[in-house]
């Protein structure tokens, strides 16, 4: 527990630098995870017999960070239907070609690679407060709710959650971690209201925050089930050890993408 809290510690610290330091220096970190969870899951999927092609997926995302950088994310879509239809026919033209391979192939694209352009688009986002708003929410509403949901399901356990994929997870905890996100979605907009000072017009409303705290809580814990979902699939505990108690990027970051999706889509239909 102790390296577990040490570890935490260490990566909010990193958090709250990058969110200080924003726009391309948190860019450069959302790349950075992605290549790292990418890296992951292919590497999962290939220990579970599987033979995933993985080079479209690269190539869709070398290309992809650019586009979204250069503020062009409307390519995007040619870009993710060229690396799908790229790995297919590379499953295709195989001696023993096998569907599962050719759906393997396209899981980390869809599940990673799309949402952590998401996330480097909200990087990226003007004014500067407005940014800090959204990475914000997009770091603390799963992230806290993960918290909430561990302490609340230990504290109360009662019935599982979703036994088949997870055994440890309860309902007390999945509400108690939905509360959490609810909570932390409105901390974070009454901070940046008072430290947004002329940009606060451009804030969301109060009861935005609480649709987002609601909707990314169960994304959050959506996410979470999923990556458990897979690793479950591929025999694993973690994805990795590159995080001493916590294991892999992917087992750190699973909540937060899918988080990514709800914010993406949330600030599409609110900016308009």
């Amino acid at each position: 527990m102790t390296q577990r809290i040490i570890t935490a510690l260490i990566l909010t610290a990193v958090a709250v630098t990058l969110l200080t330091l924003g726009g391309a220096w948190m860019a450069a970190a959302i790349v950075l995870v992605i290549c790292f969870a990418v890296h992951e899951e292919f590497h999962a999927l290939s220990m579970a017999g599987h033979r995933p092609v993985s080079w479209p997926t690269w190539v869709g995302t070398v290309l992809s960070v650019p586009l979204v950088a250069l503020n062009w994310a409307e390519v995007l879509m040619p870009v993710a239907v060229a690396a799908c239809l790229l790995t297919i026919v590379c499953v295709v033209f195989r001696a023993e070609p096998k569907v599962e391979d050719c759906l393997m192939s396209l899981l980390p694209l869809l599940s990673l690679v799309l949402p952590g352009m998401c996330a480097m688009k909200l990087a990226l986002i003007e004014p500067h407060a407005v940014q800090v708003c959204m990475m914000l929410l997009l770091l603390a509403v799963p992230c806290v709710g993960d918290i909430f949901a561990l302490f609340v399901g230990r504290a109360m356990k009662g019935p599982k959650l979703c036994p088949a994929v997870s055994p440890n997870k309860t309902i007390s905890g999945a509400i108690g971690g939905m509360v959490g996100s609810l909570l932390a979605a409105l901390l974070v907009g009454g901070l940046v209201w008072l430290f947004a000072g002329t940009s606060r017009v451009f804030l969301p409303a109060w009861w935005h925050y609480v649709l987002i705290g609601l909707i990314g809580g169960a994304a959050g814990q959506l996410g979470d089930l999923f990556c458990s979902l897979i690793k479950r699939h591929c025999g694993l505990k973690d994805f990795s050890n590159l995080f001493p108690g916590h294991g892999g990027m992917l087992d750190r970051m699973d909540s937060i993408l899918f988080m990514a999706l709800v914010m993406f889509c949330y600030r599409l239909l609110t900016a308009v």
